[in-house]
């Protein structure tokens, strides 16, 4: 059976790499893209093959692999199956348009669709893409193999939601996967593209030109903040792949030239003996790339740093959300100030060369003197990059489920939008004393951090020096000050539609 995989990205979250930078490392057949690999598909592809099936993997952001060239491609091999990959709402109105124009081209052609907003709004998709015929909830590996061995009799397939004639049948869930070993390592060659490390949405801003990819080494969260979907995708519930297996691929990466490796776990920082081992590994085995990661400031394994960075871990970013104490149980981070200092530091002391922390703005309760002591606070650590976002819901989240009890989102007319919270929650600080909270926060951050701690920031801009133009590196720093457009904006809630309304009604504050 002849698959076709295909990873539909939004067109905000990935750049072409500027031909200025083209480098004689790469293969002139080849598309270098700034963005992180698809490896969702990477990782489907040799478990189906395994399964006795061919597949043809595509990823949007090639130029050549647009909606338009996968139509003729499904003419032309007229593929058995047909299964789209996306991650997230801003991608979900270019994935409905691609199923529809894959459909025409081949009617009679199943198409089955996959991803974290797919499984969370299974029912809702077929109900609104009639394109799609299927809709795999959860992990694919063991259900993509079964769904292909039961293409006439779907009922069989635990977590396929499928429709059957006018209904929508949802069957009963499948497990989560427990042995994340016994699945063979993701398929890393058969798209022509290569992966550039950078920051897609922030110039271009490109970090290194060495041979980069993606590796995930465990999955799920066992915690509960209230703006992240994740812990309910699996119940809570943390797996892991052996040190023995990681460091397999790890291996063979190395070999293969890649220089460059970002773990994509939800929470690598969870298990201090595991991280000893793969450390040990990379060192016993003189692996020759660095890599980096994201955790958590309250991880068990943050005594795990100093072999860490010895390992060539040069990366590490920490959600941190926030410098005060109220907004950060507010958010359910179940974490404090005193440990966000205490790891930062840590991790600096012990040589990691780039931390990084994420923030966010404009929370329940908060108000402009949290906001700016939250840059008080990013300041005073020894961060060498930031960002500040607004919150933003999504369908899935419990913040979600809290607007629902609220009044403010309908679930059933608004599953497929998500929302800046304080252009929605009347609790909340207004977006345009927000932005300008932000800008004054960051006059006041990039100016403590030139002063008192200038090598670092001087260091830091010529690390970005190294692959990009000035004129880039000053758009870089103008960046939180200016307006940004995306393709797919947030919209309203369905109930300020009805009323006419295009900010939230403040009068109960």
């Amino acid at each position: 059976m002849k698959v076709f995989m295909i990873y539909v990205r939004d067109e905000d979250f990935y750049r072409l790499l500027p031909t200025e930078l083209g480098d004689s490392r790469f293969s002139p057949e080849r598309v270098q893209v700034m963005a992180f690999p698809p490896l969702g598909i990477e990782t489907l592809a040799p478990i189906v093959r395994q399964h006795g099936h061919t597949v043809r993997m595509f990823d949007t952001c090639h130029p050549q692999m647009k909606a338009e060239h996968i139509a003729e491609a499904v003419i032309a091999e007229r593929p058995d199956v047909i299964a789209l990959s996306f991650l997230s709402t801003t991608s979900y109105p270019a994935t409905r348009s691609m199923a529809y124009q894959l459909k025409q081209a081949a009617p009679a052609t199943p198409i089955i669709l996959g991803g974290v907003f797919a499984t969370i709004n299974a029912r809702q998709i077929l109900a609104d893409c009639p394109s799609a015929d299927f809709i795999c909830k959860g992990e694919g590996e063991e259900l993509l193999p079964d769904f292909l061995n039961n293409l006439e009799t779907p009922g069989k397939v635990e977590g396929l939601v499928w429709r059957s004639g006018a209904e929508i049948v949802e069957n009963p869930p499948r497990p989560i996967i427990k042995d994340l070993d016994q699945f063979p390592y993701p398929d890393r060659k058969s798209l022509p593209i290569d992966y550039i490390e950078s920051m897609p949405l922030d110039v271009p801003a490109v970090l290194s030109l060495e041979r980069f990819c993606t590796v995930q080494t465990s999955r799920g969260c066992p915690n509960q903040c209230i703006y992240c979907d994740i812990p309910t995708l699996a119940d809570r519930k943390w797996r892991s792949r052996s040190p023995e297996h990681v460091l397999g691929e790890m291996q063979q990466l190395s070999d293969e030239g890649y220089r460059s490796i970002y773990l994509t776990d939800d929470q690598f920082l969870l298990n201090s003996k595991r991280i000893s081992e793969i450390c040990h590994g990379i060192i016993d085995r003189t692996l020759k790339f660095t890599w980096g990661c994201e955790g958590r400031v309250d991880s068990v394994a943050a005594d795990q740093f100093p072999i860490m960075a010895k390992s060539n871990c040069t990366f590490l970013a920490f959600g941190i959300e926030s410098g005060t104490q109220t907004v950060l149980d507010r958010l359910k981070k179940n974490q404090t100030l005193a440990q966000v200092e205490r790891t930062v530091e840590a991790a600096k002391q012990h040589g990691i060369a780039t931390t990084h922390g994420f923030f966010l703005i404009g929370s329940p309760g908060e108000n402009e003197k949290d906001i700016l002591e939250s840059f008080r606070f990013a300041a005073r650590l020894k961060l060498d990059t930031f960002g500040f976002n607004r919150l933003c819901v999504y369908r899935g989240t419990p913040l979600w489920k809290e607007y629902v009890e609220r009044g403010i989102i309908d679930d059933v007319r608004d599953w497929n939008k998500w929302f800046k919270c304080s252009d929605i929650d009347p609790t909340i600080l207004p977006s345009q004393v927000l932005n300008r909270a932000r800008q004054r926060g960051y006059v006041l951050l990039f100016a403590k951090r030139l002063f008192l701690r200038p090598f670092q920031t001087i260091s830091l801009l010529r690390r970005f020096g190294r692959h990009m133009k000035r004129a880039d590196i000053l758009k870089l720093l103008w960046s939180p000050f200016r307006k940004r457009t995306f393709t797919h904006k947030p919209e309203l809630p369905a109930q300020m539609i009805d009323q006419g309304i295009t900010i939230p009604l403040r009068s109960t504050l």
